[in-house]
């Protein structure tokens, strides 16, 4: 028996009437219109946090490509760029965030959700980028050392970046947790080590002011090494979205919900997956194998009323129900073995 009913029906049939009128004066965030609400709510949090961080990194970055065109410091140029590319990354997420807001269609019955996943691709692509300029441009730098002027103003630009970078990172990771967006999340860190990276430049306008002329490259460098490791993680990151992966302690919770369902006498297989920013669930439940239709219907909409309690930005829940097997009786999918993936 499979069970998807829209607007959740509540079809409590056994409740009391005490139970019922609590149930009705309870606003439930997992009724259809609540949650349709919930979801263009939280786009437009995130979207609202993109472009705030857009403008800052912007003008961040802009004031430290006019300490770079008089200073020439190289140091400054990679954490320059990368703090462009940083800003830039809101423009695919954008795009993301506003397809995600359409409905699902005949041909994508899922929705659009999944534009969050190519917008991490990109953004994983302009961190390459980004990585891979900095890197050529120090090495540049390292086989012709040239002298880095103003250095005082260097150090300023390099402190401008930082704060920048620390204030965005606060910002999306805040609302990227607060909407349950891993790639807003992921953004924001990067823009932490972002952050990490503009105080490295004190170093070398520091090496630069002793006199040591390859200071300012070999900090170059280092940045360069920063922003591989932040590929790392941001690779990796949405290498698991893009494969469904989702966190085993969602799993877990998911299982213990469904267990304290009355009438749900074991949990079969449960799968959870991330479409965009919201999670959608599919499980197969153990019920009494002489309850009626309506019966299992009633245990299957309880099933999914507490997955959407229990889980964290769930907003559709797929419950399949299963009759307890009898022992010496056959398997009732028995007709789909053949079927099975091997």
């Amino acid at each position: 028996m499979s069970d998807r009913h829209h607007g959740h029906g509540h079809e409590h049939h056994r409740a009391s009437p005490l139970h019922r009128l609590t149930h009705l004066l309870t606003p439930h965030s997992h009724e259809t219109a609540d949650r349709l609400d919930s979801a263009l709510e939280s786009s437009a949090r995130g979207m609202r946090a993109l472009w705030v961080s857009l403008a800052v990194l912007g003008v961040t970055a802009l004031a430290q490509a006019a300490v770079v065109v008089v200073s020439g410091s190289v140091a400054l140029l990679g954490d320059t760029v990368h703090n462009a590319a940083d800003a830039l990354t809101a423009v695919p997420l954008g795009i993301a965030f506003v397809l995600g807001r359409r409905a699902a269609t005949r041909r994508f019955t899922y929705g659009y959700g999944r534009a969050e996943d190519l917008a991490g691709i990109v953004i994983v692509l302009t961190i390459a980028a980004s990585a891979a300029f900095a890197g050529w441009t120090a090495f540049d730098r390292l086989l012709d050392p040239r002298p880095v002027e103003h250095v005082p103003v260097v150090a300023v630009a390099a402190l401008v970046g930082f704060a920048g970078n620390e204030w965005v990172a606060r910002y999306r990771i805040r609302v990227g947790r607060d909407i349950g967006s891993a790639a807003l999340v992921a953004d924001g860190l990067h823009a932490r080590t972002d952050g990490f990276t503009s105080l490295a430049v004190l170093l070398g306008a520091g090496g630069s002011a002793l006199g040591w002329r390859y200071a300012d490259p070999a900090v170059g460098l280092a940045i360069t090494a920063a922003i591989a490791f932040v590929l790392r993680d941001a690779a990796r990151e949405v290498f698991r979205r893009v494969m469904d992966a989702v966190d085993p302690a969602l799993v877990d919770r998911a299982e213990r919900a469904l267990t304290a369902v009355p009438g749900v006498r074991g949990v079969g297989e449960l799968r959870l997956r991330w479409i965009g920013h919201r999670l959608r669930a599919e499980v197969a439940v153990v019920v009494d194998g002489e309850a009626t239709v309506r019966e299992a219907h009633r245990v299957a909409v309880e099933a999914e009323h507490a997955l959407l309690h229990a889980v964290p930005r769930l907003t559709a829940a797929l419950v399949h129900a299963d009759p307890e097997p009898v022992p010496g009786a056959a398997d009732p999918h028995l007709p789909l073995a053949h079927h099975a993936v091997r």
